[in-house]
């Protein structure tokens, strides 16, 4: 049984799900959408012999093999039932933590300093962890010496998660300079919310 994943926002399980019963009753097919991880909308469309239907609500689904289907609601209890042991060995979704910086400096805040404890306890929870490590800065200074420093940031954190020992099959370091801002502004303005290294999780 294997998960069909849409290139879009939304999170979309399409396998094959068995009816067993005294009669033995034969395997049907039939496609569901799920929740959105990150609670977006989320849509997919199914085409079969019938036709083309739009699934745009979580527990819409629709019957594969017979043609004609009409969408209809899958309860929770049987999305669990159908789909429980697939959806419990699929890895967990990709998670971003933000880091802020001390302005001039590739010196972390306190309070960001205090969520690395959590960005390790969550790469762990990763059986094989690609992370990004990605620096930003604020506008104050040229645009050159900005893509220098953020390079600096995320180097920073990247080596304090090989200096912690984490295993990840790839740990990838880029720097965005002051492209990219979180907090649009002008020029030379000081905004602490652009001062920062986005780490991702997958």
């Amino acid at each position: 049984m294997n998960p069909l994943h849409p290139g879009r926002p939304g999170f979309l399980l399409g396998l094959v799900a068995l009816v067993i019963s005294l009669a033995a009753c034969a395997p049907s097919s039939y496609i569901v959408l799920l929740d959105d991880p990150d609670g977006r909308p989320s849509q997919v469309v199914v085409t079969t012999e019938a036709g083309e239907t739009t699934l745009s609500e979580a527990g819409g689904a629709l019957a594969l093999r017979s043609s004609g289907a009409r969408p209809t609601n899958i309860s929770a209890e049987q999305i669990t039932r159908d789909f429980g042991d697939t959806m419990a060995a699929q890895p967990p979704p990709p998670r971003t933590f933000i880091l802020y910086f001390e302005t001039g400096g590739a010196r972390l805040t306190p309070e960001s300093e205090a969520q690395l404890p959590q960005i390790l306890a969550t790469v762990s929870a990763y059986p094989a962890p690609d992370i990004s490590v990605t620096g930003h800065t604020d506008t104050v200074g040229s645009p050159t010496e900005n893509e220098r420093l953020s390079l600096r940031r995320a180097n920073f954190v990247a080596d304090w998660l090989e200096d912690a020992r984490v295993e990840a099959i790839d740990l990838t370091v880029t720097s965005h300079g002051q492209r990219n801002l979180l907090i649009p502004t002008a020029d030379g303005v000081d905004e602490p919310r652009n001062r920062r290294v986005e780490v991702t999780v997958r």
